[in-house]
C-alpha cells in the first residue's frame, strides 16, 4: 500500500494533547513552536521512537533478549512510517581518536589511497625509493664517467651492538681483505673484534673496480654476490671518487639509506592511527601527550615565592627546601618578595627545572655554629614528575596531573603515525598534510591529482577518488568548508556534528527513509544557510521524507510545509496551532507573525555610548588557532555580539583567548590561554562568567534543580514537615545520591541504562520504583498532597507557585522561567537537555546570584533551541543585565541579538585560514551599511525583510 502521508492519531507523548495530524511524504517538513511546545515529543519521542520501536521488533528473539523491552510511545496508532534515521546533536563521538575524516569515512578512502598510490621516500635523503632489479642496478653503476673508481659493498651490519669477531674470522677465511667499520676503511685481520656496547656499522668491500666497458662480467658477479651477503639479501652500495657524487645505494627491495628495510607492500592499516600497524608508538596515534607545564605551575608571575607563586612549593616555611630556594635567591640577588617576573631568568629556570650538577651552599646552625653544605636543587618540574610516577594515593597523584597539559606528541609533531607512514607521499605531501588541508583545498589537491598519476596508479585510484571528491563535496554543501579532515570530533559543536552526519548521508543515496533532524543551522552563518536548505532539498528530491524541529527563519520560508506547535509551553502546550506553508500559516500562529514581519524581536534600551567610550577591555596581538596577530576591543557596559562566518574565529578569540586569560587572573585558573601579547582594562571588571553549552551533568542523577541549588532548599523544606520530623529524617533522607531515602534498585537514578552493542545506550524506566526514585516510606512524606517526587515532576511554573511561600526557592524558579526555561520539569535529566536548555539553565544560576554590577557574562550560542518569542525573553534577560552596569559578549550568528546589541565585532572575511581578522566593528547600523562584511549583508537584508516565499 503507498501512503501519501504519514498520519498520527491520539498523540500524548509527554505534553502532547492527543494530537492528531498528517505529515506529507518525500517532503521538507519543519515543526516549529516556542521552547516546550512539544516539537521533540512528537519528532523525536513519538515519531522516531515508534519507528525505532518497530525495527527492534523485527529483529530475533534472541537479540531481543539483550535489548530490553523499548516502551511504545504513548499514541494511538501511525500509519505510513518509513525505516526512521535520527540525526540528532547529542550522538557526537566522544573518541580522541575520532575525527571528521573518520566520522564520515573520508580517512578510509584517504588510507587506501596512500597505500595503492603512495610514493615512499627517505627520511635521511628525500630521495624517493624504487625496486630495482640486479640488471638496472648494474646499469646505473656502468652508467658512471669512465675512469671513475669505484668500491661494490655489501651491508652486513646497520645500527647493531656487538664485538663480531665470528664474523671477521669467516670473511677472512673466505678471502675478503677490506671492509667499511662505521665509516673508516680497515683491513681484515684474524682475531679483530669491535667495541661489544657500541653500535657499530660495517660494510664488506666485494670488490674494487674502474669504470669502463670491459667489466660488465665481473661488476654483475660482484653485485650478485654483495646482495646475496647484504643483511637483508637485497642492498649494495657503490661508494665513488668522486666527492659530488658520493656513494650510491641499490636495493632490490624498499629500503632506507640506513640500510634499513621498509614494509615490502604498503597496507591501509599502516596509515591508520588506529591499528598498531601505523600508530605513532609514542602517543599511541593520539597525536597528543600529557606533560607537565611549568605555565600552570607559575601561573601568575606577578606573584613572589612568599605568596605561593610556585605552586607546588607552597608558601615559605622551615623544610629544606626552602633553605636551598633562600640560598640560590642569595646567590642570584634577589629575595623571596620579588615578583617571578623580575626573578633572573637563570634562577628561575633553575627553581622550575632544578640546577643539575650545580650545587648551591646552603646554611645550617648546629651546637650554635653556623656549617654550608653543598646542595643541588631538584627544581619543581622534576619534583611533581617524581610525584606523580611514586605517588601513594590516588588524590596525590592526581594533584600532580592537575599541572600538566596535552601537547602535540614530540615523536609525529600530531601527526599521529609513524614516521615510515609519514615517508609516504602523493604529490609530494604524507597522509597528514592532506588530511590538516581546509576541506576547499583537500578538493582542488584531489580533484588535480590523477594527471601526476603513473596509468597503472590512476586505474587503482580512480574509483577512490570519486568516493573522497564525492564526500568532501557533500561536506562542503553543508557549510562545513572551514573544517579539515583531521579535526578532532570532541572539539565539533552540536550543530556541525549533525551537518557531518548529514553529509554522510547525502553520501549513502538512501530512498523511501524518514530522516529526523534537530536544529541542524545551529553554529551556521546566514551565507552559507542556502547550502545547509540545498542538502535538505537533496535529500528530499532522493525520494526522502525529511523531518526538521527547526527555528530558522530561511529554513521554514524553504520548507514544503511547517507544522506550529503551542500556543504555549509545557502544559500549555502541545497542540497544533497551525500547519500549512509559510504564506498560509493561520492567524493563530506567533511563528507567521515573526515570519511575515508583523512582530518583530526588539528590546528598548537607554543609549550608553559615552560610558562605552570611556571604559574599555582589549586584547592585543592575538595569534590563536586562525587569528592573524588580531587586536580587539570591547566596549564594557554593552551588550557585544561576536560574529562572523563558522570559523572565523569567533570562540578562539573569545573563548579560548579572552576568557582563559581572565579566568586565571580572577580565579587562578588552570587553563591555558592561546597566544596574546596583551590585556588590558581587567580591573574594570570584577568577575567573568562563562555560560557555555556544555552538560550540566553526565548522568540522570544531575537536573535543573540540583545545577542550581533550588533542591537543597526543598530538601530543607521537606524535613521540615510533620511526618518528616516525627520519623526523624534529615536532609539526606531527600537526596537520591545517598543511600537511606532512595531507590536501591536504580540508585536513585529512576532509570537503568542498557548498553547496545551497535546502536546509542537506551535509558529505560526503573522498574521497582517506576521512574519516582525514592523508595516507598520517603514517598509518605507529602505537602499539600504531593511528595518529594513529585515536585520534581512539576514543571518549573507550576513548582514556582507551588512554593511561592518561600522565597528562597522561589527566587531560583522565577530566574529560570525568566530565560524561557518554564516548561522544563524541575528533574529533568540531563542526558534529555539540548545545549541551548542546559546554557540557559547556567545562565539563571548566574542571575540568581547576587549582582556586583562588573561582571563580565560570555555566552556562546545563547539563542540555540530558542523560538522567535524566547528569544525576546532572553533579549529582555541580557539587557536587565548590562542595565546594571554588567557587560555581555555573545558569540552569536542570530540576527534578532545581532541587531538589538550595542556593539558587534565581526571576524572573517571567511573561514579557515582565509578567516581570522577583525573585518568590521561598529553599532549594527554601522555594520549594516558595510557592504564589504558578509554580516552587514545580512543584517542590511534582515532589517528590511517580509515573508516572500523564499529565503
Amino acid at each position: 500500500m503507498d501512503f501519501s502521508h504519514i498520519s498520527i492519531r491520539g498523540a500524548r507523548v509527554h505534553n502532547l494533547r492527543n494530537i492528531s495530524l498528517d505529515i506529507p511524504r518525500n517532503k521538507l517538513v519543519v515543526i516549529t513552536g516556542i521552547s516546550g511546545s512539544g516539537k521533540s515529543s512528537l519528532a523525536f519521542d513519538t515519531i522516531y521512537a515508534e519507528g525505532q520501536r518497530r525495527f527492534m521488533e523485527t529483529l530475533s528473539p534472541y537479540a531481543r533478549q539483550f535489548i530490553g523491552n523499548i516502551e511504545r510511545p504513548d499514541v494511538d496508532f501511525i500509519e505510513g512510517l518509513s525505516p526512521v534515521i535520527s540525526i540528532d546533536q547529542k550522538s557526537t563521538s566522544r573518541s580522541p581518536r575520532s575525527t571528521v575524516g573518520t566520522v564520515t569515512e573520508i580517512h578510509d578512502f584517504v588510507r587506501l589511497l596512500y597505500a595503492k598510490a603512495g610514493r615512499r621516500y627517505d627520511p635521511v635523503t628525500g630521495q624517493m625509493l624504487q625496486k630495482q632489479s640486479e640488471q638496472s642496478i648494474c646499469e646505473a653503476i656502468m652508467a658512471l664517467p669512465e675512469g671513475a673508481k669505484l668500491q661494490i659493498l655489501s651491508p652486513l651490519v646497520t645500527g647493531r651492538k656487538g664485538h663480531y669477531r665470528e664474523l671477521f674470522e669467516r670473511l677472512v677465511k673466505k678471502g675478503f681483505l677490506r671492509a667499511r667499520i662505521d665509516g673508516e676503511y680497515v683491513e681484515l685481520v684474524a682475531g679483530m673484534q669491535l667495541e661489544r656496547y657500541k653500535s657499530h656499522n660495517i660494510e664488506l668491500v666485494v670488490d674494487r673496480l674502474v669504470a669502463g666497458p670491459g667489466i660488465g662480467e665481473r661488476l654483475t658477479k660482484s653485485v650478485n654476490l654483495a646482495i646475496s651477503m647484504s643483511e637483508h639479501k637485497s642492498s649494495v652500495i657503490c661508494d665513488t671518487d668522486d666527492p659530488e657524487r658520493g656513494e650510491l645505494y641499490f636495493s632490490t627491495q624498499y629500503a632506507y639509506a640506513d640500510g634499513t628495510v621498509p614494509v615490502d607492500v604498503l597496507a591501509p592499516n599502516q596509515f591508520s592511527f588506529n591499528s598498531p600497524y601505523g600508530a605513532c608508538p609514542e602517543c599511541n596515534g593520539l597525536g597528543e601527550v600529557m606533560q607537565l607545564s611549568a605555565e600552570l605551575m607559575a601561573p601568575d608571575m606577578t606573584r613572589s615565592l612568599d605568596d605561593g607563586a610556585i605552586e607546588p612549593f607552597g608558601k615559605p616555611g622551615k623544610r629544606n627546601l626552602w633553605q636551598v630556594i633562600r640560598a640560590i635567591a642569595k646567590q642570584y640577588d634577589f629575595s623571596l618578595s620579588t615578583p617571578l617576573a623580575k626573578i633572573p631568568a637563570e634562577a628561575f629556570d633553575i627553581l622550575l627545572y632544578g640546577s643539575g650538577s650545580k650545587t648551591f651552599d646552603v646554611g645550617y646552625s648546629y651546637a650554635g655554629k653556623e656549617h654550608l653544605y653543598p646542595q643541588t636543587f631538584q627544581g619543581a618540574v622534576p619534583y611533581v614528575e617524581e610525584v606523580r610516577l611514586n605517588a601513594s594515593t590516588p588524590k596525590l597523584r592526581e594533584w600532580a596531573e592537575s599541572f600538566m597539559i596535552r601537547q602535540s606528541c614530540p615523536v609525529c609533531g600530531g601527526a599521529r603515525l609513524k614516521q615510515e607512514s609519514l615517508h609516504v607521499k602523493v604529490d609530494g605531501l604524507n597522509i597528514a598534510e592532506v588530511e590538516a588541508l581546509p576541506l576547499p583545498d583537500a578538493l582542488e589537491f584531489f580533484r588535480l591529482l590523477p594527471p601526476k598519476l603513473t596509468a597503472k596508479e590512476k586505474l587503482v585510484a580512480a574509483p577512490v577518488l570519486h568516493e573522497i571528491t564525492k564526500r568532501i563535496d557533500f561536506l562542503l554543501n553543508v557549510g562545513l568548508g572551514y573544517l579539515a579532515l583531521d579535526r578532532n570530533s570532541q572539539t565539533l559543536s552540536g550543530g556541525e556534528a549533525q551537518r557531518i552526519r548529514l553529509a554522510s548521508q547525502l553520501g549513502s543515496q538512501l530512498s523511501g527513509v524518514l530522516y529526523v533532524l534537530d536544529e541542524p543551522s545551529i553554529g551556521l552563518h546566514q551565507r552559507d544557510n542556502h547550502k545547509l536548505i540545498d542538502s535538505l532539498h537533496r535529500l528530499r528530491d532522493l525520494g526522502n521524507t525529511v523531518l526538521v524541529v527547526e527555528h530558522d527563519k530561511d529554513t521554514m520560508l524553504q520548507a514544503d510545509q511547517i507544522i506550529d506547535l503551542g500556543p504555549g509551553a509545557g502544559e500549555h502546550g502541545g497542540l497544533v496551532v497551525a500547519q500549512g506553508t509559510a504564506s498560509t500559516l493561520g492567524p493563530d500562529s506567533v511563528t507567521a507573525g515573526y515570519l511575515n514581519g508583523t512582530l518583530s524581536v526588539s528590546v528598548p534600551y537607554s543609549e550608553n555610548g559615552k560610558e562605552r567610550e570611556q571604559r574599555s577591555l582589549k586584547l592585543k596581538g592575538c595569534r590563536g588557532n586562525n587569528l592573524k596577530n588580531v587586536d580587539a576591543e570591547f566596549p564594557l557596559g554593552s551588550l557585544i555580539s561576536v560574529t562572523g562566518v563558522s570559523g572565523s574565529g569567533k570562540s578562539t578569540l573569545v573563548n579560548e583567548t579572552l576568557y582563559p586569560l581572565l579566568a586565571r587572573h580572577f580565579y587562578r585558573s588552570k587553563l591555558l590561554a592561546l597566544p596574546c601579547d596583551a590585556v588590558t582594562g581587567i580591573e574594570l571588571i570584577d568577575k567573568v562568567v562563562n555560560v557555555d553549552q556544555s552538560p550540566i551533568g553526565r548522568t540522570p542523577r544531575s537536573n535543573p534543580a540540583t545545577y542550581t541549588g533550588a533542591f537543597t532548599f526543598i530538601r530543607d523544606f521537606f524535613t521540615r514537615l510533620p511526618e518528616a520530623q516525627i520519623r526523624g529524617y534529615k536532609a539526606g533522607r531527600f537526596s537520591f545520591n545517598v543511600k537511606g531515602g532512595r531507590c536501591e534498585v536504580c540508585q536513585g537514578a529512576g532509570t537503568r541504562k542498557i548498553e547496545m552493542n551497535f546502536l546509542p545506550d537506551v535509558y529505560v524506566q526503573c522498574e521497582h520504583c517506576k521512574g519516582e526514585r525514592y523508595n516507598r516510606e520517603t514517598l509518605q512524606v507529602k505537602y499539600k498532597g504531593k511528595s518529594i517526587a513529585d515536585v520534581l515532576e512539576m514543571p518549573i511554573e507550576e513548582a514556582a507557585l507551588f512554593f511561592e511561600d518561600f522565597p528562597r526557592i522561589r527566587r531560583i524558579l522565577d530566574t529560570m522561567q525568566s530565560v524561557g526555561l518554564g516548561y522544563l520539569k524541575l528533574g529533568q535529566p540531563s542526558p534529555l537537555l539540548s545545549g541551548g536548555e542546559a546554557q540557559r539553565i547556567k545562565l539563571s544560576a548566574e542571575l540568581a546570584k547576587i549582582q556586583t554590577g562588573k561582571t563580565l557574562y560570555i555566552l556562546d550560542e545563547p539563542t540555540t533551541g530558542l523560538h522567535f518569542q524566547d528569544i525576546q525573553h532572553l533579549l529582555a534577560v541580557l539587557r536587565k543585565l548590562v542595565e546594571k552596569g554588567n557587560t555581555v559578549i555573545v558569540i552569536e550568528h542570530n540576527l534578532d541579538i545581532v541587531r538589538n546589541s550595542d556593539w558587534v565585532i565581526d571576524l572573517g572575511p571567511e573561514g579557515g585560514n582565509g578567516g581570522g581578522e577583525v573585518v568590521a566593528t561598529g553599532t549594527p547600523e554601522e555594520i549594516a551599511r558595510r557592504a564589504d562584511t558578509h554580516t552587514g549583508h545580512y543584517l542590511k537584508l534582515d532589517s528590511g525583510d517580509i515573508l516572500t516565499g523564499t529565503a
